[in-house]
């Protein structure tokens, strides 16, 4: 799935090419994916000019005028990209947006991707109210951090992948931050002394920083709008490298199941 970083390198590549875009006509092919497409979408949104596209954890936020707002999730192996109009449609592709000169269009095999409308503030919006602080925001790591993982009695690798606590950092960076931490993705919550917990929000700030750098990861479907794979895999420490040595000490990386996730951690570095 992709997870932040992917999700912030399509919004910067997309948004300065569609800001300003008027929207020609939006045609929908499959409207049963995670959430059924809203039937009247079309027509409202239809002669909308694009006025910004932001992100709020995975979710994209189409910004139009009258405060009409578009929702898209990518979901498991969604894809975003711009075309030429002269495209021919694929076997997977379920919607796009028409604009003046170019067409974006979803590409979902999986069809756990989701388009959806609202009016007003999007934060108000069931998906996204419950939604805890950006890890890129200024001032996260602070003592509000601090605070909200210490009380919580969970693996913290569980409570990196808990979007109510932390928005957006998913299993691959949740993986590589408790590494570079010293974290045992284990150990629970209310056991990371002040000082470790601190370190661990500036690990994830750190691991998030350089994968937007690289594009971000692709395992299978992930690609850029213009179609070019993630790069960061290969700066991978312990994530998907089970058997391996630790790049810092040589010990075997380990793979466990946390929370029905693929935990890897090296046992010696991480504690």
């Amino acid at each position: 799935m992709p997870e932040l970083p992917e999700v912030e390198t399509i919004r910067r590549a997309l948004e300065p090419a569609i800001r300003g875009c008027r929207i020609r006509s939006l045609e929908v092919w499959q409207p049963r994916l995670r959430y059924p497409v809203p039937p009247e979408l079309a027509r409202i949104i239809t002669g909308q000019r694009i006025t910004e596209l932001s992100r709020r954890a995975k979710y994209l936020i189409f910004h139009l005028e009258e405060q009409n707002w578009l929702l898209v999730h990518l979901g498991m192996s969604g894809r975003l990209h711009l075309t030429d109009m002269a495209e021919a449609r694929g076997p997977h592709d379920h919607w796009e947006i028409r604009l003046s000169h170019r067409v974006l269009r979803m590409h979902d095999p999986r069809r756990f991707s989701l388009l959806l409308k609202g009016q007003g503030n999007p934060g108000l919006h069931p998906l996204l109210a419950s939604l805890g602080p950006e890890p890129l925001a200024p001032g996260f790591g602070g003592p509000a951090w601090v605070q909200a993982l210490r009380a919580r009695k969970a693996p913290v690798k569980s409570l990196l992948l808990d979007g109510r606590l932390i928005a957006g950092v998913g299993n691959i960076y949740a993986s590589e931050a408790l590494f570079r931490a010293g974290i045992d993705p284990r150990r629970s919550g209310n056991r990371i002394g002040a000082t470790r917990a601190r370190i661990l929000g500036t690990a994830i700030r750190l691991v998030l920083k350089e994968a937007l750098e690289a594009g971000g990861s692709t395992l299978r479907d992930y690609r850029h709008p213009n179609g070019d794979p993630g790069s960061f895999r290969v700066r991978w420490r312990v994530y998907g490298r089970e058997g391996e040595p630790c790049p810092d000490c040589g010990e075997t990386i380990r793979r466990i199941r946390i929370g029905q996730r693929s935990s890897f951690f090296c046992p010696s570095c991480q504690h």
